[in-house]
């Protein structure tokens, strides 16, 4: 099992950033896929960004040019910086690895994007 701890979500205006933050602990040896998913409310969870453990990212088409999602091995972290935030990516963000047996699940860290 792997646990997982969020950072980085907040309050932001409209045309502002925010760097979302990821880290793993536990049995990180077999994940081999990263991500980032969103649930706003009244909607169902939909995925953001995600990156293997070869590099390969994939971006939802609502983000792309906007959000970059990127790792960093040594820390067990993924990050999500987010870029000109619109009031339509306000949501709860959650950070998902996939491991050889299963998935876990962050906490999720709430991302509020208002003038």
């Amino acid at each position: 099992q792997v646990q997982l701890v969020e950072s980085g979500g907040g309050l932001v205006q409209p045309g502002g950033s925010l760097r979302l933050s990821c880290a793993a602990s536990g049995s990180i040896f077999s994940i081999y896929a990263m991500g980032w998913y969103r649930q706003a409310p009244g909607k169902q969870r939909e995925l953001v960004a995600l990156i293997t453990s070869g590099g390969s990212t994939n971006y939802a088409d609502s983000v792309k040019g906007r959000f970059t999602i990127s790792r960093d091995n040594a820390k067990s972290t993924i990050y999500l910086q987010m870029n000109s935030l619109k009031p339509e990516d306000t949501a709860v963000y959650y950070c998902k690895f996939s491991r050889i047996g299963g998935s876990d699940w962050g906490q999720g860290t709430q991302v509020t994007v208002s003038s």
